[in-house]
């Protein structure tokens, strides 16, 4: 890596990724909303499955030692195993996955995917409540968006304290972009796949 530190009073590297990434994400949540609305059950349940599509090709990069170095307390985020769970419980049996569809295992793309599966956390908060009026819990079917013990908020604010403070060049700086882009596009497709067999 050639190193470049921030100039003084710019952005974190958390706060450049929003803006970077803002119309993707946008069209992103009004699409969940159309594909997995948590009026009903059913709905709920095309939502878990995206969530664990997602959740599985991200796998990895929570079991990375080089990641985990630059991010500490990562592996404790991940939750897969709870989706899984909350899958049983709704009755969907873990879906078939393309493990070629995921990060390729380089570390700044890496990053900005994972800054992409971290953030959703902050509107798990909602999700769960929208749950809770389907008969869903922190105990069961939406045990995966029950929020941390710190809470939702400084969990947040402790990745992305720690995203922020990781040295990257200008290209290390692009492929983290770069990363968080093909994020958001892999849930979208995700999405789009269960909106048509939705209609």
């Amino acid at each position: 890596m050639n190193p470049v530190q921030p100039e003084q009073g710019e952005p974190g590297r958390a706060k450049r990724l929003k803006a970077a990434t803002h119309g993707t994400h946008d069209r992103l949540d009004r699409s969940i909303m159309e594909a997995a609305s948590f009026a009903t059950i059913e709905g709920y349940r095309r939502f878990a499955e995206i969530q664990y599509h997602l959740h599985h090709a991200v796998a990895p990069l929570y079991a990375d030692a080089r990641l985990q170095a630059l991010l500490p307390g990562l592996e404790g985020r991940q939750r897969l195993v709870l989706i899984s769970a909350d899958l049983a419980d709704v009755g969907i049996a873990i879906p078939a996955v393309d493990d070629a569809s995921g990060p390729d295992g380089d570390v700044a793309t890496g990053l900005g995917w994972l800054y992409v599966v971290e953030g959703s956390n902050m509107g798990a908060a909602l999700l769960r409540k929208e749950a809770a009026k389907i008969g869903l819990s922190d105990d069961y079917g939406a045990r995966h968006l029950a929020p941390a013990e710190a809470g939702p908020a400084p969990h947040w604010r402790a990745f992305t304290a720690a995203l922020d403070a990781i040295v990257l060049d200008p290209e290390e700086e692009a492929r983290v972009v770069a990363g968080a882009n093909a994020a958001f596009a892999h849930v979208q497709a995700l999405v789009d796949a269960r909106l048509s067999a939705a209609l």
